[in-house]
């Protein structure tokens, strides 16, 4: 039988979120949620482009830090998306694990450890 795993701790994640919202708003004239979805679309396709050459060739040397960058990029505009919708992005993760987790354990995941 399979037992239940330590839930992962992401504490701080609401603290990150304010932190941005704070910047956004000093910095930039405020902008629709709508901008950050279509945001969060554009750099995950980049991310998932710099993958895709990685698949295509695997011999062909993309620059770590070209990753690390994209993968920035995403996680601003999720946060900054989930900031224009007033969503507790700490609080979703954490709900959405502890479901995922609920489904691992009914063996509803596919194959797991």
């Amino acid at each position: 039988m399979k037992s239940r795993i330590i839930e992962p701790n992401i504490k701080g994640l609401a603290e990150i979120q304010s932190e941005f919202d704070k910047y956004q708003n000093c910095a930039f004239e405020q902008r629709e949620a709508s901008f950050f979805s279509l945001e969060l679309c554009g750099e995950c396709g980049e991310l998932a482009n710099l993958e895709k050459k990685i698949w295509r060739d695997p011999s062909e040397v993309i620059d770590l830090d070209k990753l690390a960058d994209e993968a920035a990029d995403v996680f601003i505009a999720l946060t900054n998306y989930c900031n224009a919708r007033k969503i507790n992005l700490e609080a979703s993760v954490q709900n959405k694990l502890k479901r995922i987790e609920d489904r691992r354990l009914a063996g509803k995941m596919g194959k797991t450890k």
